[in-house]
């Protein structure tokens, strides 16, 4: 219901959902798997060489080839990604109910669902959601102790986005933290070698069909880690103003909500948080909302008490409508200028 919303303004004119980066350039590396001679047959034209797809990792584009038969590439885009939202919701509400995480876990996913940025990714064509759901099950099944496929979906989630890595950081942490109390070595945990493997696993597949093991490297889209609060120069490829006040707020409040959780007895969730957290913070770029989506989960976890409240309700309510009004003025201006839309059909 909530994103029939969001695209409301847009029924009369659908192809502005489908335009929004970098939807539309996940479904060329699903039509093509990567081939060079491929893609140049398809014509994408807008001075996109075949390398730049490498930009885009395998995982989201394989889910959107698997039901590209049944509802075509464009609208499989977008059911991967409302599947897997749909899924990753689910499984928060789970995941806080059963742990006991709060008293409200039904209206604490619920306000997962208006988080500005993720109702924006959730809309559109996009990997968020994929990746998140991956991160969060991964997380969950650790603490379960499921460590094998805990580590799998790790893997997985590193095929997705490449910051999936981070969760074979968290992991090591934790394993490094229960060693220096225990002083024991538990051999299961080398099955987190199958988050690098993942990774290692796209980049094989980059060296099989364009012949470049580090194409990912040299599709002049990666985002540069520099140093820590990257993102205030405005000289930067990807920042290129002085209106960044907010991303201040977006680390104070996401480092308040990994302080909160330091005590927390899920102790991936914190290691997680805070590797993610820092590592953000390394990234040079406008769009950090986006960058940190992943840890939005714990940061939910995190604020509970207050998020659940009814003052804060009332606040949230009053703000829905200029969550919305964000939403729409971002997605109507978020369009790849595609004027030729055969190669994406």
């Amino acid at each position: 219901m909530s994103t029939a919303v969001v695209w409301l303004p847009f029924l009369h004119n659908f192809l502005i959902i489908y335009a929004n980066f970098d939807g539309p350039f996940y479904i060329i590396p699903a039509k093509t798997l990567y081939n060079p001679q491929a893609i140049e047959v398809l014509g994408v034209g807008l001075n996109l060489s075949p390398e730049y797809f490498a930009a885009h990792l395998p995982l989201y584009p394989l889910f959107i080839r698997v039901f590209a038969p049944i509802l075509g590439y464009l609208k499989s885009m977008l059911f991967v990604n409302i599947a897997s939202t749909v899924t990753l919701v689910w499984l928060f509400y789970f995941v806080v109910k059963k742990l006991n995480l709060s008293e409200k876990p039904l209206l604490l996913a619920s306000i997962f669902l208006f988080i500005p940025r993720f109702l924006i990714t959730r809309s559109v064509g996009a990997p968020e959601s994929l990746f998140m759901l991956l991160i969060f099950a991964s997380l969950y099944l650790f603490e379960e102790k499921k460590l094998f496929w805990s580590a799998v979906l790790g893997g997985l989630a590193a095929m997705c986005k490449t910051p999936g890595i981070l969760l074979f950081l968290a992991y090591f942490l934790v394993y490094l933290e229960q060693f220096m109390r225990t002083r024991k070595f538990d051999s299961k945990s080398l099955y987190i070698l199958l988050i690098p493997a993942g990774l290692l696993g796209v980049f094989s597949l980059y060296a099989a069909q364009m012949g470049d093991f580090f194409a990912y490297f040299h599709t002049q889209s990666v985002v540069p880690l520099l140093y820590p609060f990257a993102a205030f120069n405005f000289d930067a490829k990807w920042i290129q103003t002085i209106w960044l006040e907010d991303i201040l707020f977006y680390f104070a409040l996401f480092g308040f909500a990994v302080v909160l959780l330091k005590e927390s007895r899920q102790r991936s969730f914190f290691y997680f948080s805070l590797v993610f957290l820092v590592a953000t913070t390394f990234v040079q770029h406008r769009d950090i909302a986006r960058y940190i989506l992943p840890v939005v989960p714990f940061v939910l976890i995190a604020y509970e008490k207050t998020l659940t409240s009814k003052k804060f309700m009332y606040v949230a309510l009053l703000l829905l409508p200029a969550v919305y009004l964000f939403v729409w003025n971002f997605i109507g201006h978020n369009v790849a200028p595609i004027g030729d839309w055969s190669p994406f059909i």
